[in-house]
């Protein structure tokens, strides 16, 4: 068995296996294959690959041998033109954004295997990608709002007067949330938080902050931890709601996304009228629309006074220990599927497997992403 690392493309700094991961799998009797440079970015050298025993080689060699192709990303259209029917490819494929991809994935015959789609239940935690990149999300975002703030977070009080600490709104306690909630008690600053889920309250209020209540929420129960949907009803009264507190924010995290669709509008044009000059939102949803009206992903954008960072790849900031993360829950998951001499073993028994599973044997498997594939 032969696992090949891809070098991603583009903004990706990460890396999807490395070097401490290369020498466990080659315990199981696994070769690995990187290509040149894959985890340049991630501070992780071809020579500590080596030193690992993966050999480094092109990226034609990998897409030409490799039984298996471990990715961060979805490959690109050359890439994925080179890869043989018949092979593996795992990673955060991201196929309810990526549909025309999952049908030309059944149409080359390769099996897929896509970290996002895991169950998110306790069993599945040690290879929940969403997760650990999430958690390094929600810690960059404070730091970068702290950064692009124009003022203190914490209270100060000094001979020259006092400075109220900052006011930070954190839309979404989901893993991002919760460490942007944490991490900016840390430095001091008054939280507030949003959630459609009652059930987090606790959490939020563990962490120093106020949970702000909208009754009306859809139950989330069955839907394996992701975010649902809510009524219109609802999200009226949550949209008043979250402009009376944003009004007084001096901060934004906005993390709320729902699977496969665009990104909820959270923050309308009327609310950040309403918002002080100088305040910032950091909006984590960006790649799917984003939480505010006017957000744009990758960018920054100035709105009254008001700066708008649209980034939902801030995991991609702190490379190393996001790589690392991420590694091993690719390499929890693999345990799944390779037996222990290193041969495939695919047991769609397992609700793991069988919910990551998108493609195989030229058929789209899973059945949340039939069910989007399936005309209204």
């Amino acid at each position: 068995m032969i696992v090949g690392i891809l070098k991603e493309k583009n903004r990706e700094t990460r890396v999807s296996l490395v070097p401490e991961i290369v020498k466990q799998l080659q315990q199981m009797s696994v070769t690995v294959w990187v290509e040149q440079g894959a985890g340049d970015k991630a501070f992780y050298s071809d020579e500590l690959y080596i030193a690992a025993g993966a050999q480094v080689t092109t990226l034609s060699q990998i897409l030409e041998q490799a039984d298996m192709i471990c990715c961060v990303n979805p490959p690109d259209e050359e890439t994925l033109a080179g890869i043989k029917a018949g092979r593996i490819l795992a990673g955060t494929l991201q196929p309810l954004y990526n549909l025309p991809a999952v049908e030309q994935w059944a149409a080359k015959n390769i099996t897929t295997f896509s970290l996002d789609a895991i169950p998110r239940t306790t069993r599945a935690q040690s290879m929940d990608v969403l997760s650990s990149q999430a958690n390094i999300a929600g810690y960059k975002a404070v730091l970068l709002a702290a950064y692009t703030y124009s003022r203190y977070f914490p209270m100060f009080m000094t001979a020259a007067g006092s400075i109220a600490p900052a006011k930070v709104l954190v839309l979404g306690a989901g893993v991002a949330g919760l460490q942007a909630i944490a991490t900016a008690r840390r430095l001091g600053a008054v939280v507030e938080v949003f959630d459609t889920r009652p059930a987090v309250k606790e959490e939020v209020m563990s962490l120093g902050a106020k949970f702000v209540e909208v009754d009306g929420a859809a139950d989330a129960s069955a839907a394996g931890g992701y975010a649902v949907e809510q009524s219109a009803d609802y999200q009226q009264k949550q949209q008043q709601r979250i402009g009376e507190s944003i009004a007084k924010a001096d901060i934004v995290i906005s993390t709320a996304q729902i699977p496969g669709k665009r990104a909820p509008i959270l923050v309308t044009n009327s609310m950040l009228d309403n918002m002080r000059a100088g305040a910032v939102i950091i909006d984590l949803a960006a790649a799917t629309g984003g939480n505010t009206a006017v957000t744009k992903n990758n960018e920054t954008v100035s709105y009254k006074g008001v700066t708008i960072i649209g980034n939902s790849n801030l995991a991609a900031d702190m490379p190393s220990d996001a790589s690392k993360l991420y590694a091993k829950n690719l390499f929890n998951f693999l345990k799944l599927i390779l037996t222990k001499e290193g041969a495939v073993s695919l047991n769609f028994e397992d609700d793991i497997v069988a919910g990551a599973c998108i493609t195989y044997e030229g058929e789209i498997k899973n059945q949340r992403v039939k069910s989007f594939l399936q005309p209204a």
